[in-house]
């Protein structure tokens, strides 16, 4: 133990170095009165809309008409309060705010976060409905999916679009930090990243999933498929006359209805529109719009295989 002392001795001086990068480096840090959303919070709230919006496959387990109104109220109830003080403190710091707020600044984001808490809340049986056509377009578009109980317990897909959607109806409402917060905990869990800007449609379905991207500019039609390593992302960045990025402008791809994108396709650009019934093949990379009813291809690469006495290739 005494050969600790030595070392221990010169942790207050590291911590004082430490604390120092603050002043130096403040472009990293949070240390306002004004306190930012919980990202456990934000977490468990998106785990309790989930079980709202699939009851009985998660934490509840022998639900029946019977008791599912008190289930489903107590959940509300609780959402609302927590829902309430995150959007606050959300709103808050987007408002630019980082010392503390007076009382009647804070009742403001608080009145604030009541009615988008709200409003967010009324979202959920519509919700529930586009869900069930995403669960459906999986149910039918994955020869392997018996079930959709085996869609809603097992496929990714359905877990980020999920998410997605939840934090799409907040990113609407204009809360700032919280459905990124969402979207970023589905990517890490699923391995698809869905910015809660984009514009998906009905019967949606991201079949296996792993490095799927989808851009904040997106827009999306109803039964669209994609698999796994699609990204629908931006072309260019522009810039102002100062080097800035200009933000609020389309920088990624259109998908119009029932597009089929099959493994590590690529789309960029937010000129480029994919028609209606097109299917865009693996690995095929677009930078520019294709016509309705397209089939696009890399063509036929050939193989060479080794062993024996002699190279094969394989026949065109």
């Amino acid at each position: 133990m005494s050969s600790d002392l030595p070392v221990k001795g010169q942790l207050a001086d590291l911590t004082n170095r430490i604390v120092q990068t603050y002043v130096e480096v403040g472009t990293i840090h949070h240390l306002g009165h004004c306190p930012l959303p919980s990202y456990d919070t934000v977490v468990a709230i998106t785990e309790d809309l989930k079980e709202i919006l699939y009851p009985g496959y998660r934490r509840r387990s022998r639900l029946h008409m019977g008791n599912v109104t008190y289930h489903v109220g107590e959940l509300l109830d609780g959402l609302h309060d927590r829902l309430m003080q995150q959007i606050a403190r959300a709103s808050c710091h987007g408002a630019g705010k980082t010392e503390q707020c007076s009382a009647e600044q804070k009742a403001a984001f608080e009145d604030l976060g009541r009615n988008k808490a709200f409003a967010f809340l009324e979202r959920l049986p519509e919700l529930r409905s586009i869900l069930a056509k995403d669960a459906e377009a999986a149910l039918v578009g994955d020869p392997a999916c018996k079930s959709l109980d085996e869609v809603v317990f097992c496929y990714p897909g359905l877990q980020a679009v999920t998410v997605y959607r939840l934090a799409h109806e907040l990113h609407h409402l204009e809360v700032p930090l919280i459905p990124r917060m969402m979207t970023e905990w589905a990517h890490r869990r699923t391995g698809i990243d869905i910015h809660p800007g984009a514009e998906i449609g009905e019967y949606f379905f991201i079949d296996h999933g792993t490095g799927v991207v989808i851009g904040e500019t997106c827009q999306i039609g109803d039964w669209v498929k994609l698999y796994q390593g699609v990204t629908l992302g931006a072309l260019s960045f522009p810039t102002d006359e100062q080097g800035r990025l200009v933000r609020g402008v389309k920088r990624h791809p259109t998908i119009e209805d029932r597009v089929v994108l099959y493994a590590n396709a690529t789309v960029l650009g937010g000129a480029t529109v994919i028609g209606h019934d097109s299917v865009i093949g693996s690995n095929v990379w677009l930078t520019r719009s294709v016509a309705p009813n397209t089939t696009v291809a890399l063509e036929k690469p050939r193989l060479r295989m080794r062993g024996g006495e002699q190279d094969e290739f394989e026949p065109e």
